[in-house]
């Protein structure tokens, strides 16, 4: 276990832990990308870019635009195109799902970022 963890950013709690690629504050609730040189900053250096259908390059937090109707399995209608989801965040996903996110109405999802532009 690393005992130089750096504190929240948000709060300056000391009580930080790693989970995956993120930093997590139990006390606040904020998670955050460690920087490559161990600060705090969202910028990673290493970081791979992804982009949405249009070309944009998308960033955690960023509110997307669904670009074509998905169907999604045990609902009746699926997700239809124009549909607004706000709060993405990137991941390494499994089979191309590079964007986790909660949409009204479905709940978690995961999301291919070639199905979305930015809004």
């Amino acid at each position: 276990m690393n005992e130089n963890l750096p504190p929240c950013p948000e709060c300056s709690s000391e009580h930080t832990y790693e989970m995956n690629a993120l930093m997590v504050c139990p006390e606040c609730g904020h998670e955050w990308v460690p920087a490559a040189d161990g600060g705090t900053g969202p910028d990673t250096a290493d970081a791979p870019v992804v982009k949405d259908a249009v070309g944009n390059a998308l960033r955690d937090g960023d509110t997307v635009t669904v670009v074509k109707t998905l169907k999604v399995k045990g609902s009746p209608s699926g997700i239809k195109a124009g549909t607004k989801v706000r709060n993405i965040r990137l991941t390494d996903g499994v089979d191309g799902h590079d964007i986790d996110c909660r949409i009204d109405g479905f709940g978690a999802m995961q999301l291919k970022s070639s199905v979305v532009k930015k809004a």
